[in-house]
């Protein structure tokens, strides 16, 4: 198995990598979330007389790979029916094949289900359809995991393998597994998950949940960086920023914050003083990997999804790349009243709610899990709510609140958005799921805010 350094080779492919591989006697190359658009490096290895097969669920571009075979069903006329398999996805769906036609005694590729829910979850791919089917019988494996590594990185995070939902990938596992290649090599999640042995699992469980601590940090300090320039210019449609500080294995995570903070497509990106890598985040109304693809000229490579991309450019070309993408942003958003738009599912009057309700309430929601992009939590919204408390947590990031609606009081949590402290109305208007808080053995029911308004009365 080949992995490549994300700092030293960047994404995928690439020809020093397939050249070092046939000097090492590789005769078939199979790419996992990857390759659709590595035309010349499939060339190469076909030429070196390496067969090819090419697993990858991004967009494909204008000419496919000469690859012996192809397995995206985004390519055209490809007749699988669900086109939203994460890379993890596809790559279980290969070993289906193969062992279908080649059974081995005591192999079956739902051995691996947990980590085909992972990676799907971890990749945001959308949890509808078969996604949805593969992480709910994954979580299920998972709750029970005899993979070592999973159950140490688990401790060491401290959450419960009985309890994983998919939000304990989203915000837990997966954040610590991607930690080791976004500062150093992938390698160490390999070795995790592959792990047999307890203590070396639970040293790098210990390893990677220190340096999934530096990441918050570095991902913060770019992500204010780039905010600042932002703010210099609050009409822009699109958002740019880059320099050589900015490592590359946080660039995504840092231009998913600013995209999400000012709902306009980012671009952020590590300058060494020939090119820019960078990372891109978009919105709904921006596609951005067909934006880019209107540059290709212009770049070096490119590819990604829908709201996620990457690009590298030679720095002589940059100023003509961001004219272009900021007439392209024009064309497409200049019209359009950017906005989030959250839509609720039901009001509830929070002072009418009563204990015995609330077991209704959480059997109700846990039918819709494993919830995530394009299967969201249920969200509530509730009016009027009396602040009894609140105070900042988590370097003052977030919000903890005590509400109070009639008689009742209830907990919340409100992530990124510390910044409501400075200005708390007495009374607020709230979009909200339930969840279930558990804090020194007790378990409790809290409102995890998603937005905050002063009521109007």
């Amino acid at each position: 198995m080949y992995i490549p350094n994300r700092f030293d080779e960047g994404y995928g492919l690439n020809l020093e990598a397939i050249r070092q591989l046939k000097e090492e006697g590789t005769d078939l190359i199979i790419t996992v979330d990857c390759g659709v658009r590595s035309v010349e490096e499939v060339r190469l290895a076909r030429d070196l007389g390496m067969q090819v097969i090419v697993s990858d669920h991004h967009e494909v571009g204008a000419e496919l790979p000469p690859a012996n075979a192809v397995l995206n069903p985004k390519q055209p006329g490809d007749p699988y029916p669900y086109k939203k398999l994460a890379g993890v996805g596809l790559a279980y769906k290969l070993v289906q094949a193969y062992l279908q036609t080649w059974p081995s005694s005591g192999i079956e590729a739902d051995h691996w289900l947990e980590l085909v829910a992972l990676g799907t979850i971890a990749d945001v791919a959308p949890l509808d359809g078969e996604n949805r089917y593969l992480v709910k019988q994954g979580l299920r494996q998972m709750r029970a995991t005899q993979r070592q590594g999973l159950y140490s990185l688990l401790q060491v995070a401290g959450s419960a393998p009985e309890k994983v939902e998919a939000g304990t990938i989203g915000y837990v596992i997966g954040p610590r597994l991607n930690a080791a290649g976004r500062l150093d090599s992938a390698l160490a999640a390999f070795e995790l998950l592959t792990s047999t042995d307890l203590f070396q699992a639970g040293s790098l469980a210990q390893q990677l949940d220190q340096q999934n601590a530096d990441r918050k940090d570095m991902t913060q300090e770019i992500q204010t960086q780039a905010l600042q320039a932002a703010m210099a210019d609050p009409d822009a449609l699109l958002i740019f920023s880059a320099s050589p500080e900015f490592n590359e294995g946080v660039i995504g995570l840092a231009a998913s914050r600013v995209t999400e903070t000012m709902y306009r497509p980012s671009m952020i990106g590590n300058d060494d003083g020939k090119r820019v890598k960078a990372s891109c985040r978009s919105i709904a109304e921006f596609h951005i990997t067909h934006a880019l693809d209107r540059c290709s000229d212009l770049l070096e490579t490119h590819g990604g999804h829908s709201v996620a991309a990457g690009f590298t450019v030679k720095k002589e070309n940059l100023a003509a790349f961001l004219e272009r993408m900021n007439e392209i942003a024009a064309a497409e958003l200049g019209h359009l009243d950017l906005k989030p738009v959250l839509v609720i599912d039901y009001e509830v009057a929070l002072d009418k709610l009563r204990p015995e309700h609330i077991p209704g309430i959480f059997a109700d929601v846990a039918a819709l899990q494993p919830t995530g992009n394009s299967n969201p939590d249920a969200l509530f919204c509730s009016r009027g709510l009396t602040v009894k408390r609140a105070h900042a947590v988590g370097d003052g990031q977030h919000l903890k609140l005590i509400l109070q609606a009639g008689k009742h009081e209830y907990d919340a949590i409100a992530f990124r958005q510390g910044y409501w402290l400075e200005r708390m109305p007495e009374k607020l208007d709230i979009a909200y799921t339930f969840e279930t808080n558990t804090y020194q053995g007790r378990t409790t029911m809290q409102l995890k805010i998603e937005d905050i308004k002063a009521s109007e009365n």
